[in-house]
């Protein structure tokens, strides 16, 4: 995963923006068009990497169909993807296709920003 400037407008997505509820402890947000191959191949990576780990959601935005939330977010190319903690805080931006193993590490840093339970 290539990472993209930090600084944005906004820092924090809602469940309105993004169109989907987010994952009890992480979302991954992914930003294609409808010709993008990459776009498909980071598809694949990320239901899986959904699927594997528990509480995490992937939610796809088309961003022809978004310009304003593209245009917002700043997002230059397809695909790029967002990593949200549990409460919808962006943790980490990237663009291109990822690797899975990237995806992971990246999910582990948001995760890990929990709230400690007792």
């Amino acid at each position: 995963m290539r990472e993209t400037a930090t600084d944005r407008p906004t820092d924090v997505l809602t469940e309105g923006q993004i169109g989907a509820p987010l994952g009890e402890r992480a979302t991954l947000v992914q930003f294609s068009t409808a010709f993008c191959q990459p776009c498909r191949a980071t598809r694949r990576i990320l239901t899986e990497v959904a699927d594997l780990v528990p509480g995490v959601a992937h939610v796809e935005i088309d961003a022809e169909s978004r310009l304003d939330l593209v245009r917002q977010l700043d997002i230059l190319r397809t695909p790029t993807v967002l990593v949200l903690d549990r409460s919808g805080k962006i943790t980490k931006t990237a663009s291109g296709q990822p690797r899975k193993a990237d995806v992971l590490a990246a999910l582990g840093h948001a995760v890990s920003q929990e709230p400690d339970e007792m």
